[in-house]
């Protein structure tokens, strides 16, 4: 991942740019495009076995498959933090921050329960 959050998101801000799509992607319809994207992240497991998901990444279909959706996944968070200008990265490290509070390794060590729960 040698590309910066940032690099990406010039990437993507110039590729819908040289389109004039920027009218189409008011915060709604880019949050609803994330979860629409997602949804076909998702459909790749949808009646499979864990198994038959796990050999996705195995075959150049299935690999190509998840690369193309976790794209289009990232391309809109993108889009999304570049209009709310939300610093992805140190959004990452507080809520890891606000996380490690919630599940400090002491409760959660191999638990999957919720936060509450421990």
């Amino acid at each position: 991942m040698a590309d910066s959050l940032l690099e990406l998101g010039r990437a993507v801000q110039a590729f819908r740019d040289e389109r004039d799509w920027s009218q189409f992607h008011g915060l709604k319809h880019l949050i609803v495009s994330l979860c629409l994207e997602a949804g076909e992240l998702l459909e790749l497991a949808q009646w499979k076995s864990d198994a038959e998901v796990d050999a996705l990444p195995l075959s150049q279909e299935g690999r190509e498959a998840l690369s193309d959706e976790c794209a289009d996944v990232l391309a809109y968070l993108l889009l999304i933090a570049d209009k709310t200008k939300i610093d992805l990265a140190a959004a990452l490290r507080r809520k890891l921050t606000k996380n490690a509070l919630k599940y400090p390794v002491e409760k959660s060590l191999g638990r999957r329960e919720k936060y509450s729960l421990l």
